[in-house]
């Protein structure tokens, strides 16, 4: 059975990251609401330690998050983090109040108890990160400090007679310079894992459970280009081989000649597939339409009837598969519920009932940065691997205003030349994504002896690990003056460059 950290989450902005930290130490884990974890009867067989994540919430407030623990306590090891640690202190006895002075970012650690299992290898005086309001004034009695800084007298303790721990810093986040060993004392030492959960490990036994789920049956597949379909078509294509049906839909709004190349790439995978050129389709449906929203919903719309029509020629199908990765997963049982729409995805997801097919989804269990790494183990390129992320709709949420044949054929050659320069220049890896914007804008401008009044667009290139957050990428001067200049150039209807130095948050990373 795989080797599984059970991580309650409590609504911590930083729940995901400890997910990730604990799995770059090739240790598997999982993620619950406190309050909707894993039948409780199973949990000793199936998890080999539990953490407790931080809260936005206080344990003072009458709202607070009160996870019932009862199965685990004294059963498994625990790992209390910030809310956690401190849940575990005042729910056995002591005392948590508001803290004195700032415990708000870094602070280092003036006393390691040497003989802690936690602590191990740590030293005195490392760099660690707090981020809460509240602290532990007084521990129970049982309870043995193993860590302070010299404003956090309980800045670690352990419960004796358990292998239960409470740390009031973050483990997880960079800051904290020595955090990986603390996870590793705890998922390797403390719990037991063997650190066996590796790329390699995941191809083999998804591989084998697909072919043993899948059997003979034909799954039918929607292809993007992407890293998530593209991975989730090749663990498909090694279980099950031509009995995956995989469809391309050009929807019309793709960079320039994506089409044709992606599906060249393909078919060099030997991949089954049908690509179906229904640009014109799409365009149509899309006229006069200005709103992100409904220019979202009518692509998902449009995409779902040309799916479900190719669908139709392939008799037999009994699955679906999706390139569902694990953070639409986290969010879906979010503790504080599925997040407000800011805006619409387009999923095949959204296929009607009555088509009546399973749902298979191989990567649900994956981050996107070990989805790329399962790629690179399938053997996949870095053409589908290092490619920058690209929006379900495509260009018509890079074009500010009604679409139509014109503008996508001038920003698809505006966003060629942009990329294209990224990567003669060796600028394309260095940032997280880059693309064209077409806006609702026109300029005065002077080209020759003739006065001009043509479209602004807009260049936009950020650096991120995630796509949470991003900052605006500083790209070289003599770069953009560059590019700017070849497009304006270069393309006919365009006389004036912009460059978006904006950084999200406050900005979104596309613009619609």
């Amino acid at each position: 059975m795989q080797e599984t950290i059970l991580i309650l989450d409590f609504g911590s902005q930083y729940t995901q990251l400890i997910a990730r930290r604990i799995r770059e130490l090739n240790v598997y884990c999982e993620i619950y609401p406190y309050n909707h974890f894993p039948d409780p009867n199973g949990l000793n067989t199936r998890f080999k330690g539990v953490v407790l994540s931080g809260s936005p919430f206080s344990v003072r407030d009458e709202d607070a998050p009160v996870p019932d623990l009862s199965q685990i306590r004294g059963k498994l090891p625990v790992l209390g983090i910030c809310y956690g640690a401190q849940y575990l202190a005042q729910s056995s006895g002591g005392a948590v109040a508001p803290s004195r002075i700032r415990e708000y970012g870094r602070a280092n650690l003036s006393f390691i108890d040497p003989l802690s299992s936690l602590m191990k290898g740590m030293d005195r005086g490392t760099q660690v990160w707090m981020s809460h309001a509240d602290t532990i004034l007084s521990i129970p009695d049982g309870f043995k400090t193993i860590a302070s800084t010299s404003d956090v007298e309980f800045a670690g303790y352990r419960i004796t007679g358990e292998n239960t721990f409470g740390i009031q810093f973050h483990p997880e986040v960079y800051h904290t310079t020595e955090g990986s060993t603390l996870l590793k004392n705890f998922v390797a030492g403390i719990c037991g894992c063997t650190q066996s959960w590796t790329p390699r490990s995941f191809v083999e036994t998804t591989i084998a459970e697909l072919k043993k789920k899948l059997g003979d049956d034909k799954v039918v597949l929607g292809l993007s280009g992407g890293v998530d379909s593209s991975v989730t078509a090749m663990l498909l294509h090694k279980a099950i081989g031509h009995n995956l049906y995989c469809i391309f839909v050009d929807n019309g709004l793709l960079r320039k000649n994506e089409y044709s190349k992606v599906m060249e790439r393909y078919r060099k995978l030997e991949l089954n597939i049908t690509g179906v050129e229904a640009g014109e389709l799409f365009l149509d449906a899309l006229k006069t339409i200005t709103d992100p929203e409904k220019k979202r919903k009518i692509i998902g719309k449009t995409f779902i009837d040309v799916f479900e029509t190719e669908a139709h020629k392939i008799s037999g199908i009994q699955w679906l598969a999706q390139g569902t990765i694990y953070p639409d997963v986290i969010e879906s049982h979010s503790v504080k519920g599925p997040s407000a729409t800011i805006k619409s995805h387009h999923n095949v997801g959204g296929l009607p009932d009555y088509l009546k097919l399973k749902i298979i989804e191989p990567l649900n269990t994956l981050f996107k940065d070990e989805v790329r790494n399962v790629g690179r183990t399938l053997g996949l390129e870095d053409e589908f691997l290092a490619r920058h992320p690209f929006p379900g709709p495509g260009l018509a949420v890079r074009i500010l205003s009604d679409i139509d044949r014109e503008k996508v054929k001038l920003l698809q050659e505006v966003d060629d030349i942009f990329i294209s320069m990224l990567r003669e220049q060796g600028l394309y890896h260095t940032v997280w994504q880059a693309f064209a914007v077409l806006l609702p804008v026109q300029t005065v401008g002077v080209m020759g002896d003739e006065r001009t009044y043509e479209n602004v667009v807009a260049l936009r290139a950020v650096t991120s690990t995630d796509g949470m957050t991003a900052d605006w990428a500083h790209l070289p001067h003599e770069f953009l003056a560059k590019v700017s200049n070849d497009i304006i150039n270069k393309v006919k209807g365009v006389n004036r460059v912009v460059y978006d130095i904006s950084s999200k948050p406050p900005a979104t990373i596309e613009w619609e």
